[in-house]
């Protein structure tokens, strides 16, 4: 009996001491989420005239998804369902921020998980996702260096006289609670750290020598940039579409790129602290790390400023992984969304996938097992609607009865509208098709046709509804 007992005792330590294994040879997750950045800002990524050192070595050291989207959004504020999408792993018609979210899934599989930086509305399911934080931004934008900031609340009610004002630049403040915390965290544990920074978001104010880096006279314009977007698109004077008067002049768009690529590059330097810390304590090797943004932004490319609408510096993102088990300097243009990261992570961590995440696993096309997730993606902004696959796009403007068609393989900045040649119809109606299939697939019921089309012309408001030239505050 002794000896059984023994023997008993023996296979439970033996698979305490396995769980426990287990738990710890997990990954860590950090997570870099930045706020209104194009994917063409990258230098390793064929931007030659910005300097992202820290990005460039994410690039360098794993996988670029060069054909990421957020989904779309029906409000002008694009990052907060983009930010829904992302934490609950669903699709844009099927937001419900009651469902398991991914720093929660991950929490009660045992990660140490914290945040700080933007949480634009996740004030009232911020506490399921996290237990600890600093620096927390619930809303959308403001003033990098008057945000008003709220520390970690157990109660999570995190009242309005609680907050205070951020003491510092956003994106350096936001790094100080990274690193703080990683200083202090339980290393009994593996962590997950969602680091969400507000920069490039306007007020585009970077501190010196950021700020004087780049020289305005010497930007060089987008590829498409207009000085007028041709006709209206739904959206042509929101808040976005005012930081800079029409006609769009090449001295406005340079000041505001100026100004871009300076806030880029100051948060990249943030980026490079918070790696220099996983170095100095070990933990880089152990660490799956992901950079990405919300939305892109157009900063004068086909006369437009904002991410309210659906061309490709718009609705095109960067993502990147990289860390252990994840392969060096490779890229995939499979098709895919920001909300294909919750599954993503669960699988590179071994969590099982809850069942109301309707994203994908990136895991196989990371691996080189398969080349593609979907064979053709759809985005949506109010009255416009998109789809593509590996080579064709096309663009529906749903108030108007207007349709692009491009051909990416070789016209990537979506100059040469080819919907009204007869020789392309049949790619015109099979992508049409393909997008009412998108539709009655996500629950999206905005006709594609309207028996009152609006008038498709634009004409800019009066030098009083126009907006500053630089985009500060």
């Amino acid at each position: 009996m002794r000896t059984v007992l023994v023997y008993i005792l023996c296979l439970t330590f033996t698979a305490c001491l396995s769980a426990l294994g287990s738990e710890a040879d997990r990954p860590n997750v950090l997570f870099f989420f930045t706020d209104d950045q194009r994917r063409d800002t990258i230098h390793a990524l064929g931007n030659t005239y910005i300097a992202t050192p820290n990005i460039d070595r994410l690039v360098q050291g794993g996988v670029t998804f060069t054909n990421c989207y957020v989904q779309g959004s029906m409000i002008g504020a694009v990052c907060k369902p983009s930010r829904e999408m992302l934490m609950t792993g669903r699709t844009l018609f099927h937001i419900d921020t009651r469902v398991p979210l991914l720093p929660e899934v991950f929490r009660r599989a045992g990660y140490q998980t914290f945040a700080t930086g933007k949480m634009h509305g996740a004030r009232p399911y911020f506490n399921r996702m996290f237990e600890s934080g600093d620096e927390l931004f619930f809303g959308g934008m403001g003033s990098h260096t008057k945000l008003m900031v709220w520390d970690y609340d157990p109660s999570g009610r995190y009242p309005r006289e609680r907050r205070h004002r951020i003491a510092g630049f956003s994106s350096e403040v936001f790094t100080d609670a990274a690193i703080r915390f990683l200083r202090r965290r339980d290393r009994s544990r593996p962590f997950f750290l969602y680091l969400s920074f507000t920069a490039p978001h306007d007020p585009r104010t970077p501190p010196e020598p950021f700020a004087s880096m780049y020289r305005p006279s010497g930007m060089p314009l987008p590829a498409n940039f207009m000085s007028l977007h041709p006709f209206h698109n739904g959206w042509m004077t929101g808040r976005d579409e005012r930081l800079a008067p029409w006609p769009r002049t090449p001295e406005v768009i340079r000041q505001h790129l100026a100004d871009y690529y300076g806030m880029i590059t100051h948060l990249d330097a943030q980026i490079g602290r918070v790696l220099a810390e996983l170095e100095r304590t070990g933990d880089l090797q152990r660490t799956v790390i992901v950079f990405a943004s919300d939305n892109g932004l157009a900063i004068g490319s086909h006369g437009l400023m904002g991410k309210q609408n659906l061309y490709e510096h718009s609705s095109g993102v960067p993502l990147v992984f990289a860390g252990p088990g994840i392969p060096h300097g490779e890229r995939r243009d499979a098709l895919v969304y920001l909300l294909d990261i919750f599954p993503t992570l669960c699988e590179l961590a071994g969590i099982d996938v809850p069942d109301t995440v309707e994203g994908k696993s990136l895991v196989p096309v990371i691996r080189g097992e398969c080349e593609r997730v979907r064979e053709t993606l759809y985005t949506a902004y109010q009255v416009q609607r998109a789809v593509r696959d590996q080579r064709w796009k096309l663009i529906r403007y749903t108030h108007i009865n207007k349709t692009q068609l491009f051909d990416l393989s070789v016209d990537p900045y979506e100059l040469r509208d080819l919907s009204n040649d007869p020789s392309y119809r049949t790619h015109v109606d099979r992508l049409l098709s393909e997008l009412r299939r998108w539709q009655e697939r996500l629950d999206d019921p905005q006709p594609l046709t309207t028996d009152r089309p609006a008038d498709p012309t634009f004409t800019p408001p009066t030098a009083n509804g126009r907006g500053s030239a630089s985009g500060r505050m």
